[in-house]
């Protein structure tokens, strides 16, 4: 079977239990995260809820994929990453259940970025992300060090939706 050609092609499961395909999200940004609660990068929950804010409107989504591949730094169940998100950062957007996303189990989402793109797409620790175009296309990678509202992904999202008011 030939790998996926797009991103819109996988299926996550919502943090709720509920399925969430990416497919919906055709002809729009999204920014996949994979995220921890117990990170020193953790407080980008909280830039990455005003991207949400500042963008949702023009067509961007933000999903944080919670993840315990690196230190351990999300051990929690489902329900406790929920509720964490929600108390500490009042975040709103899409999460999934917690994946794996290095190595041979990670999700086929994440695999295939890595055959996409490269390195530069393989998470080397929590909150790297991937911005998928509106074509299901990888469109941009920034490591953990790069804030959400960094200039580069902010000019990279605004190339697909414009510029907020």
């Amino acid at each position: 079977m030939a790998a996926p050609g797009t991103g819109h092609e996988f299926e996550f499961t919502g943090i709720d239990g509920n399925p969430l395909p990416l497919g919906q999200y055709r002809g729009k940004p999204v920014l996949v995260v994979n995220t921890a609660s117990q990170c020193g990068f953790t407080p980008q929950y909280a830039e990455l809820q005003q991207l949400w804010r500042r963008y949702r409107d023009l067509g961007l989504t933000v999903i944080g994929v919670p993840s315990n591949d690196f230190g351990r730094q999300e051990p929690g169940s489902e329900d406790e990453i929920k509720e964490f998100c929600e108390s500490k950062f009042d975040v709103d957007f899409p999460l999934t259940a917690k994946q794996k996303v290095t190595g041979e189990e990670a999700h086929p989402f994440y695999q295939w970025a890595a055959e996409q793109a490269g390195d530069a797409a393989q998470p080397r620790w929590n909150f790297h992300k991937l911005l998928i175009g509106p074509y299901g296309e990888i469109a941009g990678t920034w490591p953990s060090q790069i804030k959400p509202l960094d200039k580069s992904i902010t000019e990279a999202i605004e190339a697909f939706t414009g510029k907020p008011d």
